[in-house]
């Protein structure tokens, strides 16, 4: 179980089979910090940041910082050399917080406000990605009232099914995001930005979805991307130079999930390109990818304490834990499974299926259906969840009014609090009251 699957590189089991991340007991985690807690394997995140750029030489490896962004977060990943993409104002403002050089920002986003923009010139994010027609005119206004001249992509749709959860898929030709190519939106965005003298179309983006298994969707994204740079040099006289092949790539939540090992899938990836180069006599571009999920997913675990053991004779065993729904909305949202496991100590009891639930007001606040855990589960036991890193944090609420959790770093033997957790008078600091 640790150390292999889904739980991160420095899982694994000490005294009395109580989980350790990073040479860290997790019951000492909870003494210290308290439960629910999200805890950072840094070797684990340190060696997947490697893995990409060793899996992608040559190439920008960027990280998609909507999957978890914290400051001490994208301190990491900026002294591991990654490109930091941005979604929002808020995680532009906590990049630069950090100490990430705009000039490594690359801001995304389907609706971004003037403010935003007008911010993104201001400090000199690298590149901005327009999605809409609204919005490049919306630059442009911002630019010459600058006086500088913005370097941006258009993000193309490029009608790629990622054949992933229908949330997630972003490339389909149906999406919210980005100037669908068969619809003729992409060539109009072209002409219509060759028109804007103070933006500069350098390259485009193009992104298709989230936890895909498979190489099959990301070979047909850059042949597609390829061809139309290459129609738009034959038939426009325009040669981009650069070229945004997203993200995407999946990872293991469970041991049933089986994603593709980064070195394979750059791999694929790069062989398409030069392939398709060659095909189109076609100039190698600037590639870049932005793995989000991957880097930081499956370096983190959550650790719960059990609260309520209910069994139903004949029906379900209920266990829940102090969390749930408002720490990770995953289950809930996407009917997303996630691997747990006893931590706290070692059992013999024989396995028995539950149903791991968090503390809210819904019936669908699941942690995860039917899960094997030992028959022998009692209130105060601690459970850990895998892979959290992702879209659990960065999704987090305060439904119920619960706090939510804190977060730490282990490595080593040492524990460093990237966020400290919520309190009661934080619950209500924004409140105004009536009298």
């Amino acid at each position: 179980m640790p150390g292999t699957g889904p739980w991160p590189l420095t899982a694994d089991r000490g005294d009395g089979g109580v989980l350790t991340i990073g040479g860290v007991a997790v019951t000492d985690l909870a003494r210290d910090h308290q439960t629910p807690l999200w805890v950072v394997d840094e070797a684990d995140l340190r060696e997947r940041c490697r893995r990409y750029v060793d899996g992608f030489p040559g190439v920008d490896v960027t990280y998609a910082s909507k999957a978890w962004c914290t400051v001490g977060l994208l301190q990491l990943v900026d002294e591991e050399g990654l490109l930091i993409d941005v979604a929002s104002g808020g995680e532009m403002h906590t990049a630069l917080l950090a100490g990430v050089d705009a000039a490594k920002l690359i801001f995304h986003g389907n609706n971004k406000s003037v403010e935003e923009l007008d911010r993104a010139l201001e400090v000199g994010v690298g590149r901005i990605v327009c999605d809409s027609f609204d919005e490049l005119d919306r630059l442009q206004a911002l630019a010459v009232a600058r006086d500088v001249v913005a370097k941006v992509w258009l993000r193309i749709t490029p009608g790629i099914d990622a054949h992933t959860h229908e949330y997630v898929r972003t490339g389909h030709d149906d999406a919210k995001f980005g100037f669908t190519l068969s619809l003729g939106l992409a060539d109009d965005a072209l002409l219509h930005a060759q028109k804007l003298d103070h933006l500069d179309v350098v390259g485009i983006h193009a992104h298709i979805g989230s936890q895909i298994f498979g190489t099959d969707p990301f070979i047909a994204n850059a042949e597609v991307t390829l061809d139309l740079m290459a129609r738009w040099r034959d038939e426009h006289g325009v040669t981009l130079t650069e070229l945004n092949l997203g993200g995407g790539m999946g990872i293991r939540y469970t041991h049933e999930d089986h994603p593709v090992e980064v070195a394979r899938y750059g791999k694929a990836v790069l062989e398409t390109v030069t392939e398709r180069c060659e095909a189109l006599d076609f100039p190698w571009p600037r590639l870049i990818v932005e793995p989000g999920r991957a880097i930081v997913g499956p370096s983190t675990i959550t650790l719960y304490e059990i609260g309520t053991v209910k069994p139903l004779p004949g029906l379900t065993t209920w266990v829940s834990v102090d969390g749930g729904m408002s720490d990770n909305i995953r289950p809930a949202l996407y009917d997303a499974e996630h691997e747990v496991a006893l931590a706290s100590r070692r059992s013999e009891a024989e396995p028995r299926s539950v149903t791991v639930v968090g503390k809210h007001c819904e019936s669908g606040d699941l942690v995860r259906e039917h899960a094997p855990l030992p028959g022998d589960l009692a209130v105060g036991d601690l459970l850990a969840v895998a892979a959290t890193g992702a879209y659990t944090a960065s999704m987090a609420s305060n439904y119920n009014r619960l706090p939510r959790p804190a977060a730490v770093m282990v490595k080593d033997g040492e524990v460093r609090e990237l966020v400290r957790r919520e309190t009661m008078e934080d619950l209500v600091r924004l409140d105004v009251p009536l009298r």
